[in-house]
């Protein structure tokens, strides 16, 4: 049989079909992990408020503030090209370095020349208080009742109970030990100008109970030694505050300890 050679030949064509929709290229994947990335992220900033103090929560904030450089000799510019330099007024105010409108620096380091006349005086007093140049304010019955140290904030001034022996009774009322202090403070207080801060620290209470009464009862005292303080002739102006921590800055492992009652006043920096 002869084959009709003028018939076109079948051509057949085959197409691949992909569905529409499929995986969508991993496009999911990446907002699955933005999403677990964030999740993280959340637990990580609730456990950190749980489990810091106010003053570490202060640092990390400072630490993260746009307005602290992350290096002293790192800078944007030194002026030349309408920049600020890192060392310019009100680039530095919340380092404590550099200058602002309120407190001007210098090239010779006045900043630090002030803070080592502050430790100085600081020194001075620690000496006085404790008798470690000669006589002391305090009988020698009462320095196991004390610890002081020089901070970044300042002179800090701790007076703590012994187990026989507390700075307060009834709850808030101060020993004959306590005034005795207190009236020592008052005395080296006069050998300085700067202001003053008192903070009250409980020990946890044994029993649990419905409202935490650490509290109430760290304010109380702290505003009582505060108290005691302007009795005996220190100028109400001096006091800046007065903080309550409660039972949550123990010193010693034992929350229960009568260790942790106590009593903090710093000399603050100018």
């Amino acid at each position: 049989m002869a084959t009709d050679r003028n018939v076109a030949p079948v051509i057949i064509k085959r197409k691949k079909i992909i569905v529409a929709g499929g995986h969508h290229g991993g496009a999911w994947k990446v907002a699955y992990a933005d999403f677990v990335t964030a999740m993280m992220a959340f637990f990580m900033l609730m456990w950190l408020l749980n489990a810091t103090t106010e003053k570490q929560r202060k640092g990390i904030a400072d630490y993260f503030s746009p307005t602290a450089p992350i290096s002293r000799l790192s800078s944007g510019s030194d002026g030349l090209f309408m920049g600020d330099s890192v060392f310019a007024a009100d680039v530095l105010p919340r380092m404590g370095v550099g200058a602002n409108a309120l407190q001007q620096t210098d090239s010779n380091g006045s900043d630090s020349a002030e803070k080592t006349a502050q430790d100085t005086s600081f020194k001075e007093v620690q000496d006085v208080l404790l008798g470690l140049g000669g006589e002391s304010m305090l009988e020698d019955k009462w320095l196991r009742h004390v610890v002081t140290r020089i901070t970044e904030e300042g002179l800090v001034l701790e007076f703590f109970d012994a187990e026989d022996d507390p700075l307060f009774i009834n709850g808030t009322e101060p020993t004959v030990l306590t005034r005795s202090i207190a009236y020592a403070v008052r005395e080296a207080s006069k050998m300085l100008s700067n202001e003053i801060a008192i903070e009250g620290h409980v020990a946890k209470v044994p029993v649990v109970r419905i409202e935490d009464p650490t509290w109430d009862l760290s304010s109380d005292r702290a505003f009582a030694f505060s108290e005691l303080l302007t009795g005996f002739g220190l100028d109400p102006e001096r006091v800046r505050r007065l903080t309550a921590y409660g039972d949550r800055e123990p010193v010693v492992k034992n929350l229960m300890s009568a260790r942790n009652n106590r009593i903090e006043l710093i000399f603050l920096r100018y």
